[in-house]
């Protein structure tokens, strides 16, 4: 796995870790963002890249700050 892997493999579980933490499920949490639940799946398992705009939206909802979900 190369490191770019990586590091989307560790912020999808720092954003699941985050949303189950927050009593969110993904539906809930899909709807809150207006994206999919499958497009939050895919973000959430490193399948697909997430934009700098939905990241800002995910850590808004979740309360906390972009740089809390990045530090790894």
């Amino acid at each position: 796995m190369d490191n770019k892997t990586t590091k989307l493999l560790q912020l999808g579980r720092k954003i699941f870790a985050k949303r189950r933490e927050s009593g969110y499920s993904q539906n809930k949490f899909a709807e809150m963002l207006n994206i999919s639940r499958e497009h939050l799946a895919k973000i959430e398992t490193a399948k697909r890249c997430i934009s700098l705009g939905l990241l800002i939206d995910v850590a808004e909802c979740l309360n906390v700050q972009v740089k809390d979900l990045i530090d790894f």
